[in-house]
């Protein structure tokens, strides 16, 4: 048993070397393939990493009419805490939100002036509200609305925070989209590719296929080299694709890593190399190896 198999990987192997050019076309497009699958991830760990960073920053802030009282607010802000939606609610006076104006706007002594020249504070008391859950905020929102707060509320900034974050989840569903239809276009083509060099390996194995069969060999004896050859395929591909992504990652990750929410890039992926390497490598073997055996149910069958 051990020495068919013997054979049968030798075979397999010979073929592949056989093959020359178009095992070498085989595997280029299978490594660009598995390439575009393993940026792919690596862009949806990013861009979770980005929407969680996001959504950590988002909050909403209900602003209370001039005349609105702080024991009118505390009252809200009362009802607000025993929502099961509301994380948080942090109120900020009317004293507050004026020293943080002239904090921030220091260096414009002209507005400062402006604003020292008015007998009252012009800015609104406000509460800063951070929910569990980013879909939660229409529904404090909604909450804040109703007719009981409505004499005392001058506004609530959820649209303008819901539309950043609405537009940032398109783009990323858009991208995330338009690599799916390219990963898999390019699978089809792999496979497209990899049904071919099988093919043609069968037909230039076509004499010894037949003496095989003339000697009773196994059916399997006879097709297991190509199924070899298919996984072969996956594997050197797995392989060439983790000794381009290692080199480009390090030298890419200080260039990029300032601007992503997980730090270097190429920490995480060193971190999770025997992750990427047995996912990358499922994925190569499973289609070289579906490929072949559609290559041998179709050109091999039994006599």
């Amino acid at each position: 048993m051990f020495t068919s198999f013997k054979r049968i990987l030798r075979w397999g192997v010979t073929n592949f070397w056989r093959n020359g050019w178009l095992s070498t076309a085989t595997v280029s497009i299978m490594v660009l393939t598995l390439l575009v699958i393993t940026l792919l991830l690596m862009l949806n760990v990013i861009t979770n990493a980005v929407l969680d960073n996001l959504e950590n920053k988002i909050d909403i802030s209900v602003y209370f009419k001039l005349q609105t009282n702080e024991e009118q607010i505390m009252n809200v802000k009362s009802e607000l805490e025993k929502l099961q939606e509301v994380e948080s609610v942090n109120y900020i006076s009317q004293n507050d939100a004026l020293i943080r104006f002239k904090e921030k706007h220091k260096d414009n002594p002209v507005l400062l002036q402006s604003l020292e020249e008015l007998d009252i504070n012009p800015l609104e008391a406000s509460l800063n509200i951070k929910a569990r859950e980013t879909n939660q905020y229409a529904s404090i929102t909604q909450f804040l609305e109703s007719v009981h707060f409505k004499d005392i509320i001058d506004k609530v900034n959820y649209q303008q925070n819901k539309e950043v974050i609405e537009k940032l989840s398109k783009i990323i569903t858009d991208v995330k989209m338009g690599g799916l239809m390219i990963t898999t276009l390019l699978a089809l083509i792999v496979i497209l590719v990899t049904f071919n060099a099988i093919r043609l390996a069968i037909y230039s194995s076509r004499e010894e296929i037949n003496v095989m069969r003339l000697v009773g060999a196994s059916n399997w004896f006879i097709r297991g080299p190509f199924l070899i050859e298919g996984i072969l395929y996956g594997v050197i591909s797995t392989i060439v694709t983790l000794l381009i992504l290692y080199p480009t990652f390090y030298f890419l990750s200080p260039k990029i890593s300032g601007f992503l929410p997980i730090g270097s890039i190429f920490s995480y992926f060193v971190a999770n190399l025997l992750s990427f390497f047995l996912l990358i490598l499922v994925i190569g073997v499973s289609l070289g190896g579906l490929s072949s055996l559609i290559a041998v149910r179709k050109y091999l069958k039994q006599p």
